[in-house]
């Protein structure tokens, strides 16, 4: 993709971009542990397929999802959940999610390739791609590849919960002033400005509700 950020939509049918920071934290609003399961979306293999060319790897990835793998997907997804809300809180990594991430990353991940660019003209210039026949085990090794280097790198103290109180998306702060709120301004942030701005509204008011 282009522009890093998937497009969700909120309870009320209201489509906004999100960007969690991270290809680990993508994955998360495709359904979760517990009560996030009643917001699954990977029920088949292609649904797998369609949420990879979606996320922010480079495009051009062709891969085969097995059934076992998709199941392979939501328990790692599932771990990544609890691991990522740990990380949030300020909380002990669980042992049992551990596993679960690294017995994935260290399975073989998706093979780059550099390629000629379609739009470089004349002058030249490449593209990132992908290795042909990739497989939804390589996908997930990735993904899983990709969290190891945010729980244990320089952002990993900037993993976040959406600041809105009906809100669990989960981000990464990569701001340089680390101080990201919302899961997106175009949601939760806009929402907060509302609110904020009525009840300045309310303040300035009579008690029959009337503007002083």
């Amino acid at each position: 993709m282009d522009t890093p950020g998937l497009t969700l939509r909120a309870p009320e049918g209201r489509p906004f971009v999100f960007d969690p920071g991270a290809l680990c934290l993508e994955l998360l609003p495709t359904g979760g542990p517990g009560a996030y399961a009643r917001y699954e979306v990977l029920h088949t293999p292609a649904d797998l397929v369609r949420w990879a060319r979606e996320s922010r790897l480079p495009g051009g990835l062709d891969v085969l999802v097995s059934e076992a793998e998709l199941v392979d997907a939501r328990a790692l997804r599932d771990a990544l959940w609890r691991l990522a809300e740990d990380r949030a809180h300020g909380r002990a990594l669980s042992l049992a999610d551990l596993d679960v991430l690294n017995a994935r990353a260290a399975r073989a991940a998706l093979v780059a390739r550099i390629g000629p660019s379609a739009d470089a003209g004349a002058g030249g210039g490449a593209a990132r791609g992908w290795a042909p026949g990739a497989t939804g085990e390589q996908l997930l090794s990735t993904v899983a590849r990709d969290a190891i280097d945010l729980f244990t790198g320089a952002f990993a103290h900037r993993v976040r919960i959406c600041g809105a109180h009906d809100c669990a998306l989960l981000f990464v702060d990569t701001s340089r002033p680390g101080r990201r709120r919302w899961c997106a301004m175009g949601r939760c942030g806009n929402r907060h400005k509302v609110r904020a701005h009525r009840a300045r509204r309310i303040d300035r008011s009579d008690p029959n509700g009337a503007e002083s």
